[in-house]
């Protein structure tokens, strides 16, 4: 990884990890799948004007747009509101990690090295501890809110296989009209679940902090966001890139300690400077094996 693949993915990290405060700050004036309609809404709208589509057949375009963007969000949105932490969903969210590594395996073909694997071991114990210590508190996490965190880092997972096999495409391209499917499928969902009535009172109300939280999350989050990150997927092999994202807790709990006033555990400590070791060892150059010497004469 060169130094402006690391600058890059640092960038995303940033972007990522203070997603999270930015939605908990939005999500108190707009329903969570309003919120996520509107955040897409602005990402394709006015882009999908001027931005030419991606030499991708529909059929990707589908698939990229119902895994990374509706599937992801859709779940990770209910998990929210059915009751999972949001500090906590920032952690289990990140397994997407694992199961981009191992479809990246099946599908792809593709190998981990030894290193990667024991970088990756010790990032899981990092998030382990992050994990023990924002449960100190004592509140119960439901089932359900796990589970369906779950299934958003598998979508999250795929997605990022997805944009593999689409290949080197332009990336803008690709974000700006993939982010014309979930749209439907959001609103639809708003309108059954949310209702009319909460919808129309949360568009007439919005507040100049709503429409900020809305620019952030299409701009910031999404546009910048996962255009790097498909350059990354496009340029370095799926392993080197995929842990990286164990970073966005990290800064995550940095942003709710320093944004929202939440208190950082010993543990949450302790945590971060192990995830950041794990990421240390997983970006650790490859040893090339030793060149064979011939015997003179």
């Amino acid at each position: 990884m060169t130094p402006r693949q690391l600058l890059l993915a640092l960038i995303v990290v940033v972007l990522w990890g203070l997603n999270f405060v930015v939605v908990k700050l939005g999500l108190q004036g707009v329903p969570p799948l309003l919120l996520a309609a509107l955040r897409f809404v602005l990402v394709a709208f006015p882009a999908v004007l001027f931005v030419p589509r991606p030499p991708v057949a529909w059929r990707w375009l589908l698939a990229y747009g119902l895994t990374i963007s509706f599937g992801q969000f859709a779940l990770l949105f209910s998990a929210l509101a059915l009751g999972m932490p949001s500090g906590l969903a920032s952690l289990v969210l990140q397994s997407q990690a694992f199961f981009t590594l191992g479809l990246s395996v099946l599908w792809l073909g593709e190998r981990i090295r030894p290193l990667q694997l024991a970088g990756l071991a010790v990032a899981v114990v990092g998030l382990l501890l992050i994990s023990e210590g924002s449960l100190q508190g004592g509140h119960p996490v439901p089932l359900i809110g796990l589970l369906l965190t779950l299934g958003a880092a598998a979508m999250w997972g795929t997605g990022n296989i997805v944009t593999k096999k689409i290949g080197p495409v332009p990336v803008l391209g690709l974000v700006v009209w993939g982010a014309l499917v979930p749209i439907g499928p959001f609103v639809l969902l708003s309108l059954l679940l949310e209702g009319p009535t909460a919808i129309a009172h949360s568009l007439t109300h919005l507040s100049l902090g709503s429409v900020g939280v809305v620019i952030y999350l299409a701009l910031a989050a999404t546009l910048i966001g996962y255009s790097l990150w498909g350059r990354l997927l496009g340029e370095l092999p799926t392993a080197s890139v995929a842990p990286l994202t164990l970073l966005v807790p990290v800064i995550g709990l940095s942003a709710g300690w320093v944004v929202l006033d939440e208190a950082l555990r010993p543990l949450q400590i302790a945590g971060a400077g192990v995830v950041m070791a794990g990421l240390v060892i997983n970006m650790l150059p490859r040893r090339r094996p030793a060149r064979e010497q011939t015997p003179a004469g």
